[in-house]
């Protein structure tokens, strides 16, 4: 996730004039780091030949220092060879803040190494590694030394044990050579010398945090991590992080790390609008270049926010009432969403059909709620989690897996089956899951809420940006309960149906209509379907496509043959869902195929895109990315941003409506703007890193970048034509005098 929040100029400039007022308390109290003492005296070596069998090494090991079980390493290089592993007891068990779940030793270390000795040789040579740490909260880097032992004549000799330590007794035990460490850099620092962490407000929920970092130290990039302990509900995100070096590290292999100076520019999401004090916490590792690696670190920095805007589409950061508020008019309006329609359509037409009292109509309402409510706090769920786990997912995320596009493709054309009469849902299966297009059954109810909110998810309706934003930066529990209001928004027609009694006697009454109309309903089923194996072909091409309808024809067929046996014999029905069961397998190879990135890598060779760069494509746009729009701004363009996937119907609702329009398309032209669009039908971390730090939830997202500098414009979810062109008239007005 790498691109620029900030210009550099600007954030250095903010960040010099109030470096002064930063208080940095450190984690702890610094050291005196000068008492440390030389990594040959904190574990001074002793070893002999024993034997021609076996090699003695022991360890004495200084007081307030400790050896680690699983970097202790001995190999033989001249003389022999190890006759097996080094024979090392084990050690106190702890975790550690560098390698976790560790042993380790403190006082001293015996070890015994198997040798099987040259028949003619008088001597081995021995290469003895280690690493250990200092309980002043410093770890020496990999420390490697040569040692040449004398070895008995014969298996009979004996070699009197060495006199002393290494380099100190006799031919019996010497070294060969310096000891190769990872440096001879002098005492390190204190860590508050060498790391000084700042913060700076930039906006009302924008942070620019600066870590200077002394000459010959570096900085882990994916070890330094950030969080707000205050206000409760405020959280912090990573906008781009800054470009690293690779660095070959003798702790954890090759990193990614900063030398001299990093600004990693943070997004806050807070629910109140007015100013505030946020408390950062910042977590961070790092070490002496050569030299010893600190354990992690952490300061806590008090930032003073200025007051928000108040609660927008998209952009605001509103309170809980005011997101609850928003969610609950975003799952309403969602009912209107071409996504949603024909799957409320089965309901609109169980409801029609149920002549019940009053209380079945009551129950059906309350059975279709609780799908519907319960399937958006799971959605939720598993969306937060996903997050937490540093996948920086948002709304729709699970539409970017081609398994999942597959599944719902073949799940409407089994609904589509089912309505033209082909299987019933009803009767034998009953007791496992109920019909969705019959009027009775608590199931079917619940069923029918639960595939309306599988099928929501490519839409966003108005207000809802907005309260997913404040879901995605609350804690679980309140965000949850955003998701639960989504639920019963869009719960909340028939709701109002099941309880209003004027509102049910207004439906058409029974009859034979309802089989007319059962029938029809099947053609929208077939057509999401359709559009479903379209998606799923932009994600994985002609083969994903294959498969799935290789998989339709057999679930088909499994239905079809179910429905025949269902009064016969109990193998035909087996082999009846074995066909359906080899039908939804043919999903499995789908995660499998190269996504459409990997295959313009193998087209082109280099894993870019098959689109010649700057050439626009028919709707005059050109593929996103970090670097172009900076160097479009650079020039002093207007830059137009959409942010899209093919999965998203009110993305191509928008496309359609709006942005193909000649009213736009001149606009952008007498603008003289580029037009840079994302394409987030896929796993994409560079467009999610995008979405994130403008604090977006998923797609649609559209800004409008004035040509003279500054922050853009966020235009809502759903466009006109009359949108867009002012935000594009506003944005070039800003660069004229």
């Amino acid at each position: 996730m790498r691109f620029r929040l900030l210009p550099a100029l600007a954030a250095l400039a903010a960040l010099a004039a109030l470096v002064a007022t930063f208080w940095l308390p450190p984690a702890r109290a610094a050291e005196p780091q000068a008492d440390l003492l030389p990594v040959d005296e904190a574990f001074a070596l002793q070893a002999e030949a024993i034997d021609r069998d076996a090699v003695s090494l022991r360890w004495a090991i200084a007081d307030g220092y400790y050896l680690y079980r699983h970097r202790t390493k001995v190999e033989v290089l001249a003389g022999g060879t190890a006759a097996g592993p080094l024979a090392i007891p084990p050690g106190d068990r702890h975790n550690d803040p560098f390698f976790g779940d560790v042993e380790t030793y403190r006082g001293s270390l015996a070890a015994t190494l198997p040798l099987s000795a040259d028949p003619a040789a008088t001597e081995v040579r021995l290469r003895v590694e280690i690493q250990g740490c200092a309980d002043l909260g410093i770890c020496y880097p990999p420390h490697r030394r040569e040692v040449t032992l004398a070895l008995p004549a014969g298996a009979a000799a004996a070699l009197p044990p060495a006199a002393g330590l290494l380099g100190s007794g006799p031919r019996g035990s010497t070294l060969l050579g310096a000891p190769t460490v990872t440096g001879t850099a002098g005492l390190p620092l204190p860590d508050t010398e060498a790391y000084r962490v700042e913060a700076v407000a930039d906006g009302a929920d924008r942070i620019v945090v600066r870590f200077t970092i002394a000459p010959g130290y570096y900085l882990y990039r994916d070890k330094t991590t950030f969080a707000a302990s205050a206000p409760p509900d405020a959280a912090v995100t990573v906008g781009a992080w800054p470009e690293a070096k690779v660095h070959a590290d003798p702790y954890f292999g090759e990193q990614a790390v900063y030398f001299g100076e990093a600004l990693v520019p943070l997004s806050v999401r807070r629910p109140a609008g007015e100013a505030t004090t946020l408390r950062l916490q910042v977590g961070f590792m790092g070490c002496q270049e050569n030299g010893v690696c600190y354990p992690p670190l952490r300061r806590a920095i008090d930032v003073a926010l200025p007051a928000s805007s108040g609660p927008s589409d998209g952009t605001g950061r509103p309170g809980l009432l005011a997101a609850l508020a928003l969610a609950l008019a975003g799952g309403l309006i969602l009912n209107l969403m071409p996504c949603v329609l024909p799957i409320l359509s089965l309901k609109a037409l169980g409801l029609a059909g149920s002549g019940e009292s009053p209380a079945k109509a009551r129950a059906h309402a309350l059975w279709y709620t609780a799908g519907v409510v319960l399937s958006f706090a799971a959605l939720g769920a598993g969306a937060l989690a996903l997050r937490e786990a540093g996948l920086a997912l948002g709304w729709g995320f699970q539409l970017q897996q081609p398994a999942i596009v597959g599944g719902l493709a073949l799940l409407m054309f089994a609904v589509g089956l089912s309505l033209s009469g082909v299987f019933n849902l009803g009767g034998g299966l009953a007791n496992v899951g109920g019909s969705l297009t019959q009027k009775s059954g608590a199931a079917g109810d619940f069923f029918t809420g639960v595939l309306a909110v599988v099928v929501a998810a490519p839409c966003t309706a108005p207000f809802m940006g907005a309260a997913l934003a404040y879901a995605f930066a609350a804690s679980p529990p309140v965000a949850i309960g955003v998701f639960v209001a989504l639920g019963v928004g869009l719960a909340l027609p028939f709701l109002a149906i099941g309880f209003v009694p004027g509102l049910a006697r207004r439906l058409p009454k029974p009859g034979a209509w309802m089989d007319t109309l059962k029938a029809l309903l099947a053609f929208p089923m077939y057509l999401t379907a359709v559009w479903l194996v379209w998606v799923l072909a932009k994600q994985r091409g002609a083969d994903a496509v294959g498969w799935v309808l290789g998989g339709a024809v057999l679930l088909a067929l499994g239905l079809w043959a179910w429905e025949r046996a269902r009064f016969k014999g109990v193998a035909l029905r087996a082999f009846a869902l074995a066909l359906a069961a080899i039908g939804v397998a043919a999903l499995w190879p789908l995660q499998q195929l190269p996504s459409a990135r990997e295959r313009a890598a193998e087209t082109t060779g280099d894993g870019r895109s098959t689109q010649v760069p700057g050439r626009p494509a028919a709707d005059g746009s050109v593929p996103y990315s970090a670097e172009a729009l900076a160097a479009l701004r650079a020039e002093g363009r207007v830059v137009f941003v959409n942010m899209t996937a093919d999965w998203c119907v009110t993305c191509k609702a928008n496309e359609r409506t709006a942005l193909a329009t000649d009213d736009v398309r001149a606009a952008l032209e007498d603008a003289d703007a580029a037009y840079l669009k994302g394409d987030w039908t896929d796993v994409d971390p560079a467009i999610t890193a995008y979405l994130q730090q403008h604090g977006a939830v998923g797609v649609p997202f559209y800004a409008v970048y004035p040509a003279g500098g500054g922050e853009p414009e966020i235009l809502p979810n759903l466009l006109t034509p009359g949108i867009v062109v002012q935000a594009i008239i506003n944005a070039r007005r800003e660069a004229q005098p």
